[in-house]
């Protein structure tokens, strides 16, 4: 019987033929962490060790709150800035370059056949490169940053084959969407889930990412892309160690395999509270809304942004709403800034933020009140998670946010096309 790719991968990193099910001790190529640094090395320290194990495959990126909004935040900052040059971590990213997901991976941390951990659940992003990356916990990171490894559980996978022709004005976030209202939030608990089939090989690497990211809210470990020549040309000159191209064997054992055939998938929603109460945007046209998010880790990148000023040029946000865009990082700003995407969404009304994750985690620049409803492009809709627990949230693609800032509610944005 052959192995998946997950089962592969931890067992390259582990040294044992491991199998789904079995407990391993892996050794990671990169750990990933952000602004949470300071509570990992705290607890680092009450190790009782002095030096960490692995300053070469720790990457710190400074994104959460960025620039600071509080003292405490400031004070935070500070203290991971002098624990990198104690330790002599050389992978740091201070505030200037954005979300730690989007940076990882374009700084070329996220490889095919590598083990990534981050303590945050969205590193399931840089499985869009092939990588078997998965969030742990502060003390995980701690522990690996003592000893080099974590011992691990091999997930089963499921397979889920995307086939279809996907219709003008429906994207990657549209088709996640529907598979998260489909299987569940639990659905892939515990689970790798390998994304297949045309529709995922036409996509590009931004819109595996957004798949990708977005495994994490139906439950998975881990969720990833084959690896292919589009994953090989992406790392062209970026890739930071030795990889190899694994994919899953043909013979090998999925829990199971799900098809979705999306010809003639509409827009997709996610309502309040839940990222599985997933709606066709046909089903909510008319809602008013208060404030709308472009950006974060799932779709802040430039073919998100292009896809908004498409939508925007010669037109203006709506009186009512307020139109927050925050590119992924800072390559993707410059770049979506000389293309003229950035000068297109603040003619339009927008307001322009510095890349990082804003918003989205409801810490600042741009929390929303009691009684708002906000659409937003990111990735969780729970209470309170954009500020006020008396708020909603609707999740849905960039295309679906700009129509419906034009309109001030939520529109279906297949007519702008």
């Amino acid at each position: 019987m052959g192995k998946t790719l997950a089962e592969k991968i931890l067992s390259a990193k582990s040294g044992t033929d491991a199998r789904a099910g079995d407990i391993v001790m892996a050794r990671p190529d990169f750990v990933m962490s952000h602004d949470n640094s300071a509570a990992i090395a705290r607890h680092f320290m009450k190790i009782g060790l002095e030096r960490v194990a692995i300053p070469e495959k720790i990457v710190i990126i400074l994104d959460h709150v960025v620039p600071p909004s509080t003292v405490e935040y400031a004070e935070n900052h500070k203290f991971i800035r002098n624990f990198v040059k104690e330790q002599g971590i050389k992978n740091f990213y201070d505030i200037n370059r954005g979300i730690c997901h989007q940076v990882f991976i374009e700084e070329g941390f996220a490889l095919p056949s590598t083990l990534a951990l981050g303590s945050d659940s969205h590193t399931t992003s840089y499985g869009a490169l092939g990588a078997f990356s998965a969030g742990i916990g502060r003390t995980e990171m701690a522990s690996i940053w003592a000893t080099g490894e974590l011992w691990m559980k091999v997930p089963q996978t499921i397979k889920i084959v995307v086939k279809g022709k996907l219709p003008e004005g429906v994207y990657a976030k549209d088709v996640v969407l529907h598979i998260i209202g489909e299987i569940g939030a639990d659905g892939a608990t515990y689970r790798a889930v390998e994304f297949t089939g045309p529709v995922v090989e036409g996509f590009s690497i931004a819109s595996r990412i957004t798949l990708a990211n977005m495994a994490a809210e139906m439950g998975a470990k881990a969720g990833y892309v084959p690896p292919d020549e589009k994953t090989l040309e992406f790392l062209k000159g970026r890739a930071r160690a030795p990889f190899q191209v694994v994919s899953s064997d043909p013979d090998a054992e999925y829990e199971k395999v799900l098809e979705f055939d999306v010809t003639s998938l509409s827009p997709r929603i996610a309502a309040p509270h839940t990222v599985d109460n997933v709606k066709p945007v046909e089903e909510l046209e008319g809602l008013e809304f208060h404030q709308g998010l472009i950006g974060t880790c799932t779709n802040g990148r430039v073919e998100d942004l292009a896809v908004a000023a498409g939508i925007l040029k010669g037109r203006k946000v709506h009186p009512n709403v307020r139109l927050l865009v925050f590119a992924a990082s800072w390559r993707e700003y410059v770049e979506a800034l000389r293309r003229g995407y950035i000068e297109t969404l603040a003619e339009a009304g927008a307001v322009i933020m510095n890349p990082g994750c804003g918003p989205c985690l409801g810490a600042h620049q741009g929390v929303i009140a009691s009684g708002e409803r906000a659409l937003s492009t990111s990735n969780r809709n729970f209470k309170g998670r954009m500020g006020s627990r008396e708020a909603e949230i609707y999740l849905a693609s960039p295309a679906t946010v700009a129509a419906s800032a034009v309109e001030g509610k939520i529109t279906d944005p297949r007519k702008y096309f």
